[in-house]
Parts: C-alpha cells; structure tokens; sequence
C-alpha cells in the first residue's frame, strides 16, 4: 500500500491497516526512526474498555457464529 506525504507533511493511512489495526480517530502513535524506516507503534491506554477489542473480528460473520465461536456448542436440555 502507498500513502502520499503532503504539504504540511501528513500521511493518510490506507483503510485496511487502520481496520487491522484498530486505529480510531484520536488514536496516538509513536513514531520513530529505525535502520532508515519509519516505524509507527500505537501508544497509551484508552478511557473506552472495549478499545483492546475493536477490529480483532474479520468482518462478514454473523454474530451468532462469532458468539457460538467464543461459548462454544451448549446442548439445551
């Protein structure tokens, strides 16, 4: 994926690595330099609890089957 520096030296980060990665506005990151390559590592503890779960599903599954998933198959009696 590219990503295009402006002016005022701003990058976009492309959509699919924002979603994988979680990213949400206001979302810090750190952002350094190393072996010539720039390295960006998200930074800080939310106020939102449920933050450390965003994006860990693919999209496209039921919540039904993403819940079966987690519980797992209880027979009803």
């Amino acid at each position: 994926m590219k990503t295009v520096v402006s002016e005022k030296g701003q990058i976009t980060i492309p959509k699919p690595l924002r979603v994988r990665m979680g990213l949400r506005k206001g979302q810090v990151l750190d952002v350094r330099e190393e072996r010539g390559r720039l390295v960006m590592t998200k930074k800080g503890a939310s106020d939102d609890p449920f933050d450390k779960y965003f994006g860990i599903f693919k999209p496209g599954r039921r919540t039904d089957d993403i819940m079966k998933e987690l519980r797992g198959e209880y027979p009803l009696k």
